[in-house]
């Protein structure tokens, strides 16, 4: 194989992996902000359950 088709392959899986990972980041985010979100809600419940109110 010439060396050109290999620079090409790393690249390629150079181009990959940075998706990849750039995705997990994301979704880890996502998820941190989710969990934020139901704490919040959790907080919010048991506030209104701890003051009788309907």
């Amino acid at each position: 194989m010439d060396a050109r088709n290999f620079t090409y392959m790393f690249y390629g899986f150079l181009a990959v992996w940075l998706v990849l990972c750039a995705y997990v980041v994301s979704l880890a985010a996502r998820e941190r902000k989710i969990r934020r979100e139901i704490e919040r809600l959790k907080m919010m419940v048991e506030e209104k359950s701890s003051t009788g109110a309907p």
